[in-house]
């Protein structure tokens, strides 16, 4: 077995051997320990006391985020100018019709969703 190195022996050492941690202390613990110059990701696993072999028992789903996963969304509104205030206010970023048409043909792609009136 390989030596442990200095920070593995530091997070080792922040760690209580068998005992149940709730989720925010284990977050923060997390944060505390990592030693990760990027923004990792961490898995959790649930014992959810399921038989995966039977139809009925079967669990699936997708999870939202409270805060997303940190990527601010840049909207462009392709609108008339008399619908600029009201995309304005819903949250769109850029607001506009020909000039981003333009810029877009342009090759600017600065933008994560485009959204057009109808």
């Amino acid at each position: 077995m390989s030596k442990l190195t200095k920070n593995q022996k530091l997070a080792l050492g922040k760690i209580e051997a068998g005992k149940s941690y709730t989720l925010k202390e284990a977050s923060a613990l997390v944060k505390e320990i990592t030693t990760a110059k990027f923004d990792s990701s961490v898995d959790v696993d649930v014992r959810l006391g399921v038989d995966p072999r039977k139809a009925n028992q079967m669990v699936r789903g997708v999870v939202s985020l409270p805060h997303g996963t940190g990527k601010q969304v840049r909207v462009l509104a392709l609108c008339t100018p008399d619908k600029e205030a009201e995309a304005l206010a819903a949250g769109a970023d850029y607001v506009g019709l020909d000039e981003y048409i333009d810029k877009i043909k342009g090759g600017w792609t600065d933008i994560d969703v485009i959204i057009t009136m109808a």
